[in-house]
């Protein structure tokens, strides 16, 4: 690193700190190392700031983390990332170019390009946010959900287990885990709005362009191709049978036609 560069009658006299810092890169292996050390100075000015970094965290040049922010070993945190004040973000984190509000936590795993994660709100493990993600205050992400040019207002959750594209889920909304915004008719994509307050129920799957309005509620299993009027149930599934008896029946005739 060139510390100081000072004129004195035509010369130039250059203080070197850091002699390994002005070494030629001529192959792989010296390119790595100069990485490596590029990182490890930016990781000790983040420290002397007020950042926590532990392990094998790694940070891009272009990135900006307040202080009191955790970063877990594995992280990674690229190009024009932010991470305010007390956000914690867990082990293996992976961000690119991500808003990361204060107090928001990130549990281990997520992977998040070109979104937002607002104030105190919670992603992971697991997740993945898209491009165009907003992920508003408070609101929760959880394991194995991916969202893509969703917004998710204050408060709204989807805990488990759901693809949410091309959404606007209003505040406080629950979303059940399996569901899934069927966005795409294989030419264009197609807008899905979920009310404030609105429960989505596990296994469903709502066919875009489609509303459910406020407070309305969506059994379990249902497929939703109709818009759903505020403070309406949506149900759509088959009638439930039971054949007393025909189990023992139905394992005697699998039985024998695997001895064939």
């Amino acid at each position: 690193m060139v510390a100081q560069a000072a004129a004195t009658k035509g010369a130039v006299s250059v203080k070197v700190e850091d002699a390994e810092s002005l070494s030629g890169i001529n192959d792989r292996a010296q390119l790595a190392a100069a990485e490596d050390r590029m990182y490890a100075h930016i990781t000790r000015a983040l420290r002397k700031s007020g950042v926590t970094v532990r392990g094998d965290a790694r940070v891009d040049a272009g990135v900006v983390v307040e202080p009191d922010v955790v970063l877990e070993r594995g992280v990674v945190l690229r190009g024009a990332t932010t991470v305010k004040r007390g956000a914690f973000i867990d082990v293996g984190c992976v961000l690119t170019d991500v808003a990361i509000a204060e107090n928001a936590r990130l549990q281990p795993y997520s992977v998040a390009t070109r979104s937002t994660v607002g104030v105190g709100a919670q992603v992971g493990p697991f997740s993945h946010l898209r491009p165009e993600s907003a992920i508003g205050e408070e609101a929760h992400v959880g394991n194995f959900v991916e969202t893509k040019k969703t917004t998710m207002h204050k408060g709204a959750k989807a805990n488990h287990l759901a693809y949410l594209g091309d959404g606007e889920i209003g505040a406080g909304a629950n979303i059940g885990a399996g569901t899934i915004f069927c966005n795409y008719d294989g030419f264009k994509k197609h807008k899905t709005d979920i009310g404030a307050g609105a429960f989505i129920g596990s296994d469903s799957q709502l066919v875009a362009p489609i509303s459910v309005g406020e407070g309305a509620y969506v059994a379990t299993g249902t497929t939703v191709t109709k818009d759903v009027p505020a403070d309406a149930l949506a149900i759509a599934r088959v009638k439930q049978e039971n054949k007393e008896g025909y189990a023992s029946r139905l394992r005697a005739r699998l039985k024998a036609g695997a001895g064939k």
